[in-house]
């Protein structure tokens, strides 16, 4: 019989040499984690970039002293479902988009344009000076024309207002903690794959065949499930919790300070909690596969573990918004129905049974 290639057949180890394998495995996976922490803090900036970017954007979006915008409770609500379903929304200061303040030159910060009719701009001319220009007529359906004005006070003017829609830091060590842990968190998300690897190398000595058949299955599912529920917290959740979040303040006339080191924990732990929860197919397909429940169970107990699911989405959105907790919520309840499906698609396969001797 020709001998297997797989080279995991060969299990008689000694403890010791357990001891050197884990030790050599171990030692390549720090060598991968330092490799990619010189890497994060080389270009950390990217990386801190990359985390504002949701802030940044939702702060510009959401002007604070806009009365125009939604002022009630479930208006808010009824904005958030709507930009969660892509519906237009109404926008009731558009008419006056045309008498913005715009910088005539980007580049130039001392500059800004404005909007003025040429009737009221002679009329100023006229009482500064009636002898030499005469009292304007002002013309039905008079447009407004652009008219540039410079003084060094807009360049202060501009730079304060943008300060304003930035995240702050209460000290000056602050950013540079940040900047660390940013970087060492990006670092390690860089190198997982191989560390997992390393991990997995170790582990998979000590597996039968059919068990590690088993794991080669499950863990790229169970990767690409917390992958996906990291990658839907992110662009996805993130920007709508972010501008109910927003708009909620603006509606009780309060100003946000949101502070650097909190907003990035918040957004390394928002994907880190949706992720782990979009493993519930897994979850539900291992209880029924070491019989604590069977498909008919979970068909039948739907209400109850809907309730459950709620339940589960309010104590793990770091938020604690019911913005958050909805967009966890009605993920779950589609992953819930996936998991039913799952546990059907493999309903004759028992991973956790020994395999047959003959």
């Amino acid at each position: 019989m020709a001998r297997s290639r797989d080279l995991f057949d060969d299990t008689t180890m000694t403890f010791g040499e357990h001891l050197e394998a884990l030790r050599i495995h171990l030692f390549k996976a720090v060598l991968g984690l330092v490799l990619a922490l010189i890497v994060t803090l080389a270009y950390g900036n990217w990386f801190v970039d990359l985390i504002r970017r949701p802030i940044d954007a939702a702060l510009t979006r959401n002007k604070l002293f806009n009365q125009d915008e939604v002022t009630t409770f479930w208006g808010q609500v009824t904005g958030l479902v709507k930009k969660a379903t892509g519906a237009p929304e109404s926008k009731p200061g558009a008419n006056t988009a045309e008498h913005e303040t715009l910088p005539a030159n980007p580049n130039d910060q001392a500059t800004i344009l404005v909007h003025i009719k040429p009737s009221e701009f002679l009329k100023v001319l006229h009482e500064a000076d009636p002898a030499r220009f005469a009292a304007p007529q002002a013309k039905q359906d008079e447009k407004a024309v652009p008219f540039s004005l410079s003084a060094n006070e807009f360049r202060d003017f501009r730079q304060t207002a943008e300060a304003s829609n930035r995240p702050i830091t209460l000290n000056v060590q602050e950013a540079f903690m940040m900047y660390i842990k940013v970087a060492f968190v990006s670092g390690f998300i860089i190198a997982s794959p191989w560390i997992f690897y390393q991990m997995w190398q170790f582990v998979a000595a000590g597996l039968y065949s059919h068990e590690r058949k088993y794991v080669h299955l499950y863990l790229p599912l169970s990767v690409g499930l917390f992958l996906g529920g990291a990658l839907f917290a992110f662009y996805l959740a993130l920007p709508l919790v972010l501008d109910f979040l927003l708009g909620f303040n603006r509606w009780l006339g309060v100003v946000p300070q949101i502070r650097l080191s909190e907003w990035v924990s918040f957004v390394i732990l928002l994907p880190v909690m949706f992720g782990l929860s979009f493993q519930l197919p897994l979850i539900m397909l291992f209880l029924e596969r070491i019989g604590i429940f069977t498909i008919s169970d979970f068909r039948t107990r739907r209400r109850l573990a809907i309730f459950a699911i709620a339940v589960a989405s309010m104590m793990l959105s770091p938020g604690g918004d019911i913005g958050t907790m909805l967009l966890m919520f009605i993920p779950l309840v589609i992953l819930y129905e996936f998991g039913i499906v799952l546990c059907g698609r493999w309903k004759t396969e028992r991973p956790f049974d020994e395999p047959a001797v003959s």
